[in-house]
């Protein structure tokens, strides 16, 4: 939970990093990808991760950037563009309208109370979540996986250490 806005933005800010990392990696031809028939695929992942920042911002009454969900671009890059403008329309909704002191007030969030703060750490943790399930159907695809909270097994095996199991 935060205490204060600058610790959610200094977490956020890492985070967003770590998505960029995933989805800067992925291609039009990946976006196709899926565990299973009815699974969701890569890009519509990403592009889930991209229209939460306006669907929950939204929720918890912040005025943010959204996109359709529905409509999902056959362009990496496209979805790139969106998740970075989305996540700093979000962030800078964060900062303009939540002062430290009300991250403790409660709203209703899916019919439950949360409170602000949970709100963030939400958005932060769901981002994380979506994020790790891309990086399955990345090596299904075919495609390098980049290391986001340390290194990636080609990376690890590229710094000269055992292959890992």
């Amino acid at each position: 939970m935060f205490n204060k806005i600058s610790d959610f933005i200094s977490e956020f800010d890492s985070e967003t990093k770590a998505t960029l990392k995933i989805f800067n990696n992925l291609t039009d031809k990946s976006l196709g990808q899926k565990v299973t028939e009815n699974g969701r695929s890569l890009g519509k992942l990403a592009w889930h991760i991209t229209g939460t920042f306006g669907e929950m911002g939204s929720a918890a009454g912040l005025q943010v950037q959204s996109i359709d969900e529905k409509s999902i671009p056959s362009s990496a890059k496209v979805i790139v563009d969106e998740y970075s403008k989305s996540a700093s329309s979000f962030k800078e909704a964060v900062i303009k309208s939540w002062p430290d002191d009300s991250l403790q007030e409660e709203i209703n969030m899916y019919g439950q109370t949360w409170t602000k703060s949970q709100t963030l750490t939400s958005m932060i943790v769901h981002q994380i979540h979506h994020r790790a399930q891309m990086t399955v159907l990345m090596r299904q695809a075919g495609l390098k996986v980049p290391g986001v909270y340390g290194p990636a097994k080609e990376e690890w095996e590229s710094m000269g250490m055992p292959p890992q199991d």
